[in-house]
């Protein structure tokens, strides 16, 4: 059996240093909890923390991608790698983006639930790609940019990539979910 003990507890101030405690805080209330576990165990280790959650950043919130896309791939992810924390987190933020009861639900089914339009079912079926082979086949790269420019093709596979280092580091961590 796992264990499901966080093998590196959170941080507080003596941790995390000054700049980073006030990062987590701020980062905390903008999650709706007082205490977003990721950014306080994350933030232990200083200065990479800001370096990763700059680029993290640059890909959600603040990418090209809309924020349902965004949402889509990162639930997608959360899903396929088992991790609950990336999925209790992100159904909160994808509610946000327009990702309804029904598609969180054809979302757990995958690309080829019925109802996906063939733009949604081509993004999906890359990110089940890169997530089981690390690849993305001709077929499905060739559907994919039928709908997207070439920064957005290269965005998805950085965003999903993303999201399946951080399921893997929430995972290995043990990173509980948030109250």
């Amino acid at each position: 059996m796992v264990s499901t003990e966080p093998r590196i507890a959170p941080g507080r101030l003596r941790e995390l240093g000054p700049v980073n405690w006030v990062v987590w805080q701020v980062l905390s209330r903008a999650a709706g909890t007082d205490d977003a576990h990721l950014f306080s165990t994350l933030g232990r280790t200083g200065g990479l923390f800001r370096g990763w959650l700059h680029f993290s950043g640059r890909l959600m919130p603040g990418g090209k991608l809309s924020r349902y896309e965004t949402e889509l791939v990162i639930l997608r992810v959360a899903h396929l790698r088992n991790c609950e924390y990336e999925t209790d987190h992100h159904i909160r933020l994808g509610k946000r983006a327009g990702v309804t009861k029904d598609i969180l639900a054809r979302l757990r089914t995958g690309p080829d639930a019925e109802g996906w339009p063939d733009k949604e079912r081509a993004l999906l079926t890359a990110v089940d790609q890169l997530v089981t082979t690390r690849d993305v086949d001709d077929a499905t790269w060739s559907a994919l940019a039928q709908h997207y420019d070439e920064k957005r093709l290269i965005e998805i596979v950085l965003l999903a990539n993303q999201y399946e280092g951080l399921a893997s580091t929430i995972t290995t961590l043990r990173i509980q979910t948030d109250h």
